[in-house]
């Protein structure tokens, strides 16, 4: 009896562990918070699994310094069970501290960081295909010539943080779906080399509004908003990025291509809790996972009449179904 009874404790002790909910839970970002776009989101995540886990979280914003990206991370590595890492321009470092802390948990969001070891894991977005429906978006409003603001020219613009190569996955999907529409569509980009500089966004959607484009996307963090100011200030449109940010100037931002951060967060940590996860796993995410796709809401019925609207989402279904495909850039 007393044996039958260690035994039970052993397996009831053995299936606590294994399926245990990890306590500390960390988000290091290369830039800081407060975009109103991609990082926002990502705290959005971090703060649901407070509410569904009970976890402690930290955030440590490196604030776009790279004196700060290894002592941040080490900074985590030591406090958390789970880091989730936006690691733009600190890969190595985090493959190092990585390499250092293997009994932790590392997943690395946006990029792919491919360590020996095989610890880290990513969350690499389809990207394209969210861009696909912006450009959807755009290349049928720079035709609906009734709607005030938009000119006789097919031109649309984009304006991107920087170049590099998630942006221009940004910018293959936006050209696809912009010809999608139309083939004679032109597409014209500026990348300002800052995501944290909203005066040099405005001033980038002015040059292309000048030039005769009426809708811009901008994929370029908390420097688009200024993007947005000037659509709303000139009286043109724009598309936001990564977060819904159709109410920041309403009447001027038709849609938002989402980029689920905080979801996927979710989705991760859910996998941890629930015993499915493993390092070095690749999560690759699309439109199919709602992982990128559309803000459809009231401001976009503002803009756009309810049979426009419609026909986008048939649109954005079929990629979804993969009745269209859209092409990857890498």
């Amino acid at each position: 009896m007393k044996r039958f009874t260690f035994f039970v404790f052993i397996v009831i002790l053995f299936s606590f562990t294994a399926f245990a909910v990890p306590q500390r839970v960390a988000y290091v970002i290369n830039g800081s918070l407060g975009d109103q776009s991609f990082y926002d989101s990502g705290y959005a995540g971090i703060k649901q699994l407070e509410t569904d886990y009970g976890v402690q979280t930290r955030v440590i914003e490196c604030n776009f310094d790279p004196s700060l990206y290894y002592q941040s991370l080490l900074t985590a590595a030591n406090w958390a069970d789970v880091i989730f890492v936006i690691s733009y321009g600190f890969e190595e470092e985090l493959k190092t501290i990585a390499a250092q802390f293997p009994n932790k948990i590392f997943v690395n969001i946006d990029t792919v960081v491919e360590d020996k070891q095989g610890i880290i894991s990513n969350v690499d977005y389809v990207e394209e295909e969210g861009a696909f429906m912006a450009g959807v978006v755009a290349g049928i409003v720079t035709t609906m010539t009734e709607l005030e603001g938009i000119n006789p020219q097919k031109l649309i613009g984009v304006v991107g943080g920087d170049d590099d190569i998630v942006i221009r996955s940004f910018v293959y999907g936006y050209e696809q779906g912009a010809h999608y529409i139309d083939p004679e569509i032109e597409v014209r980009t500026i990348y300002v080399g800052s995501w944290d500089d909203p005066a040099k966004g405005k001033q980038a959607a002015l040059q292309l509004y000048s030039q005769g484009v009426d809708v811009i996307f901008q994929i370029a963090s908390l420097t688009g908003t200024g993007v947005l100011q000037a659509a709303q200030e000139e009286g043109k449109y724009a598309i936001g990025v990564d977060s819904n940010q159709n109410g920041l100037a309403p009447g001027h931002v038709i849609t938002s291509d989402l980029k689920e951060v905080g979801k996927s967060i979710e989705l991760v940590f859910k996998d941890i809790v629930e015993g499915r996860y493993e390092p070095g796993t690749l999560y690759k995410l699309g439109l199919k996972a709602g992982a990128v796709g559309l803000a459809i809401d009231e401001y976009t019925y503002q803009i756009l009449p309810q049979e426009t609207v419609e026909k986008i989402l048939q649109i954005q279904q079929d990629v979804a179904d993969g009745k269209i495909v859209v092409k990857e850039y890498r």
